[in-house]
């Protein structure tokens, strides 16, 4: 297929934003019920819990493995350049990953209280640490890397571990646990509900405040992250989004309307991954301090014929996923209900 003068740089670097959001809106929820899943005390609502993303947590996941790949196929030097270099925080998070999968299954295969309580903790701590590891990568890219001149990672792994990475992570940690728990009323009901409708409430403010805190050291220590609104302040338009869908959370929960919440919550999270990659554009991987060095959309893509091929692939395989997506959604909707057959 011809493209003609179509920024195919451009158009994957879309893309791959676009799966990163699909990951951080579906999964969010997934690991943030994990991080709210040490708070319930009884074996009931801990089982009721694990079964409201059980049908789905690990179709989420897809998403995250299409954009790694989208990411390894469009431009590879970032891919080598991020999984090198981050080799073992992204270690940590495969671990953290498969621990709390491995804990989703094996929770209820034994009956004893000691194996469910050591599950349950790997499947909290799996999901909290897995919720804090992207967003410091998510930081990391922000704050910029120390790369060489030929785009390779030139620190250490407690390079990453700097202040404004470690306050990404733990809003991250709090943006996910909003998103979950909001997710979790939509899938509950009588008394676990009301519990998870009070929590909804406590996450909002540490949500609130982690951002707030991250807003303000953005634009003090990482004002690069805000250049562009500087200089095209019609984009506010799309912080005002973010900031009404926040405010529109605690009013939809008030008057029971969940399921508008969790939307407001998906368009606040589009909201902020809109920002940050206006922002990042055409920067894929930031240099620091040699900005010189970073890699861009152009320098670190592959052949414009690759990234065309790719596209049509993409424009078969997306519509495919998204269908996938929408019929469990569908096939699965309703409150959960424990049977023989659940966690």
């Amino acid at each position: 297929m011809n493209y003609g003068e179509l920024d195919l740089n451009t158009v994957w670097f879309l893309l791959i934003g676009v799966l990163f959001t699909g990951y951080a809106m579906l999964d969010g929820f997934d690991l943030g019920v994990g991080a709210l899943h040490l708070f319930t005390k009884k074996d009931e609502e801990r089982r009721i819990m694990l079964n409201a993303i059980g049908p789905v947590w690990d179709g989420n996941e897809v998403w995250l493995v299409t954009g790694g790949g989208a990411l390894f196929a469009a431009f590879p030097n970032v891919y080598a350049t991020v999984f090198s270099g981050f080799y073992f925080a992204f270690v940590l998070l495969l671990v953290a990953l498969i621990f709390r999968a491995v804990a989703i299954e094996f929770r209820s295969k034994q009956p004893m209280r000691w194996w469910r309580q050591m599950w349950d903790v790997g499947f909290a701590g799996g999901s909290i640490l897995s919720s804090f590891l992207i967003g410091v990568a998510m930081g990391n890219i922000a704050w910029g890397v120390p790369l060489d001149e030929k785009g390779e990672y030139a620190g250490t792994f407690w390079t990453l571990l700097g202040p404004y990475p470690i306050l990404l992570g733990v809003t991250t940690v709090s943006l996910f646990m909003m998103h979950g728990a909001i997710y979790a009323v939509m899938k509950t009901e009588g008394e676990l509900q009301q519990k998870l409708r009070g929590w909804i409430n406590h996450t909002i403010i540490f949500f609130i405040i982690c951002y707030a805190t991250m807003t303000m050291a953005t634009l003090i220590y990482v004002p690069h992250m805000a250049a562009r609104l500087r200089e095209n302040p019609w984009l506010f338009s799309i912080a005002l989004v973010n900031m009404l869908a926040i405010a529109n959370i605690p009013r939809e929960v008030s008057r029971q309307r969940d399921g508008r919440a969790f939307i407001s919550s998906c368009v606040a999270m589009i909201a902020m991954m809109t920002l940050f990659g206006l922002e990042m554009y055409p920067n894929l991987v930031l240099s620091n301090p040699e900005a010189a060095h970073s890699l861009t959309i152009h320098n670190a893509a592959s052949s414009q014929k690759t990234l065309g091929i790719m596209l049509t692939i993409a424009l078969i395989g997306v519509p495919i996923v998204l269908a996938y997506t929408v019929s469990i959604y569908w096939i699965f909707r309703g409150k959960v209900k424990l049977d023989k057959m659940s966690y």
